[in-house]
C-alpha cells in the first residue's frame, strides 16, 4: 500500500539522538560497529557520528538513565535502530565482541542491546554491502496514526499501512509498529524517560512555521528550547526536536 500525505514537509531527519550514562563508551561503541567517522567531538558534553551510508547519530549525556527492558512495556525500548547486514550471525557475533547484549534470535534478524541498553536489530540482507543503516522504529499505540502525523511534518510517503505495521519511504525511513499496553515516555519525567529522539532539521522553513504544522498534525510542546531548537512531543509521546 502506498499513501502520501502532506506536501512536501517543514523538516528533514537531521539525527538519531540516543540518551545515554556515558557519551564516549557509547560513541565508540557505536563508531566501531557501523564504521562510522565522528562530525563532533564531546567537547561540549554532546557526541555525533556519520555513518558511511549517511546517517548521523548522536549521543547526549543522561547520567540517570533508566535502562529500557526489552520486550516489557515497563522500561519499554520505545525507538530502535534497525541494522542491515549480509550475515546475521556474523554481524551479532562482531557487535557482542564490541560490548553488545544478545537478546533474541530469529531466522531473519537478532535484537541485541547496546551497552547503554538501547535495544537495536540486525537484519538479514542478503547481498548488503557491510552494516547499513535500515531505519528507525517506534513502539506506538497506532502504526496509521503514527504514520500520517511523520508523513505531514516529513512530506514522505506512507509506503506500508496494515496489520499494525506502517512505514515511510523518505531518505531517512521511518517505522512504526503497534504495541500492545504501550507506555509513553513522560520526558523530562526522569522516571518515565526518552531512550532516544530525533533531530529534525527545518532548512529553508522558519522554526516557527515548522512549529504551527507540527502542532496542527498533533504535535504538542513540551518544555525545553535553547538557541535554534524547540521540543516536541508526536501524538505517541515521542519527544524529537526542531532545529533552525
Amino acid at each position: 500500500m502506498s499513501e502520501s500525505t502532506g506536501a512536501g514537509g517543514v523538516a528533514t531527519v537531521d539525527c538519531v539522538v540516543l540518551d545515554v550514562p556515558d557519551v564516549e563508551p557509547a560513541g565508540r561503541f557505536w563508531q566501531d560497529l557501523t564504521g562510522g567517522e565522528v562530525e563532533q567531538d564531546q567537547s561540549e558534553g554532546f557526541l555525533t557520528l556519520r555513518t558511511p551510508d549517511g546517517w548521523s547519530l548522536g549521543f547526549q549525556p543522561a547520567p540517570n538513565l533508566v535502562r529500557a527492558q526489552w520486550p516489557g512495556q515497563e522500561h519499554p525500548q520505545q525507538v530502535h535502530l534497525d541494522l542491515q547486514v549480509p550475515d546475521v550471525a556474523a554481524a551479532t557475533r562482531t557487535a557482542v565482541e564490541l560490548g553488545a547484549t544478545l537478546l533474541s534470535e530469529t531466522e531473519r534478524w537478532n535484537t541485541l542491546t547496546d551497552p547503554a541498553g538501547h535495544p537495536f536489530d540486525l537484519c538479514l540482507s542478503e547481498g548488503n554491502q557491510g552494516l547499513t543503516v535500515m531505519g528507525v522504529t517506534f513502539d506506538v499505540p497506532d502504526a496509521h496514526e503514527a504514520a500520517v502525523f511523520w508523513s505531514r511534518v516529513l512530506g514522505d510517503p506512507i509506503t506500508y499501512d496494515a496489520d499494525g505495521l506502517a512505514m515511510l519511504g523518505g531518505p531517512k525511513a521511518l517505522l512504526f509498529q503497534q504495541v500492545a499496553d504501550y507506555s509513553a515516555p513522560r520526558w523530562p519525567d526522569p522516571e518515565y524517560p526518552q531512550q532516544l529522539h530525533l533531530d529534525l532539521w527545518t532548512g529553508e522553513h522558519s522554526i516557527d512555521d515548522a512549529e504551527a504544522l507540527a502542532i496542527e498534525a498533533g504535535a504538542s510542546r513540551l518544555p525545553g528550547e535553547g538557541r535554534g531548537f524547540r521540543v516536541f512531543a508526536d501524538p505517541a509521546g515521542h519527544p524529537f526536536c526542531l532545529l533552525g
